[in-house]
């Protein structure tokens, strides 16, 4: 089952994703990663898009559309691939239709995330790492155990993203107002959106997430 995860920055697509990996063994496409690993594996794609990264420009949607296309084509993808970060505009959405139907695949599902936006800059604002180990904590909702000790490696040092500030998250927004959101009524007009209360704990927004797509046929790998 191919499926995109659809919402605005820190609507829990990332966590979402990793939960799908793990229950429907399906692989997570996020153009960064996919980048990442082109350039390291030298490809020839890999390569031009490595010298383009080194300058600091933007990768053309031809050059990132080939980059899919490779990944795409790997065998781990067979049992399903969750795009994330991608389509985010509408030429990726033809783009990402046309490389489906080359390898006779078709997207079955886009989930959207929906959130209330100023409880989500909360969410955001609040949220900080471990340095050592990556554990994710947040100043309300997941503080350590024991006041600054890491409840999985007892580490004392922290870390938060320097544009987690409520200045940068609105503007991530309206970024994504403006250039995103206007690609979910051509799914909808599908037929293919369902929709999750992204709001609920991270375990029950995966409880429906599951069972959506279950009831479209997929099979969990226990099963």
């Amino acid at each position: 089952m191919n499926i995109i995860l659809f919402g605005p920055p820190g609507a829990g697509k990332g966590t979402q994703a990793h939960h799908l990996v793990h229950d429907f063994g399906m692989v997570q496409l996020s153009t960064g990663d996919i980048l990442r690993q082109a350039v390291q594996e030298g490809t020839e794609v890999g390569k031009i898009a490595g010298e383009l990264m080194k300058a600091g420009k933007l990768i053309p949607d031809d050059l990132m559309n080939k980059i899919l296309g490779e990944r795409l084509d790997k065998p781990d993808t067979q049992n399903g691939v969750i795009f994330d970060g991608f389509p985010r505009t509408k030429p990726q959405v033809e783009a990402l239709d046309k490389l489906l139907a080359e390898r006779h695949r078709k997207l079955d599902c886009v989930i959207e995330i929906k959130v209330d936006e100023d409880a989500l800059v909360q969410r955001i604002v609040g949220r900080y790492i471990c340095t050592k180990c990556g554990a994710g904590y947040h100043d309300e909702f997941k503080r350590p155990k024991k006041e600054g000790v890491c409840d999985v490696c007892g580490s004392t040092e922290f870390k938060r993203r320097p544009d987690d500030n409520a200045e940068a998250v609105r503007a991530r927004l309206v970024e994504y107002h403006e250039k995103t959101a206007p690609i979910l009524p051509i799914y909808e007009a599908r037929g293919l959106v369902s929709y999750v209360d992204g709001m609920l704990p991270m375990k029950e927004v995966a409880t429906k997430i599951h069972q959506i797509l279950t009831d479209k046929g997929a099979k969990p790998v226990s099963a």
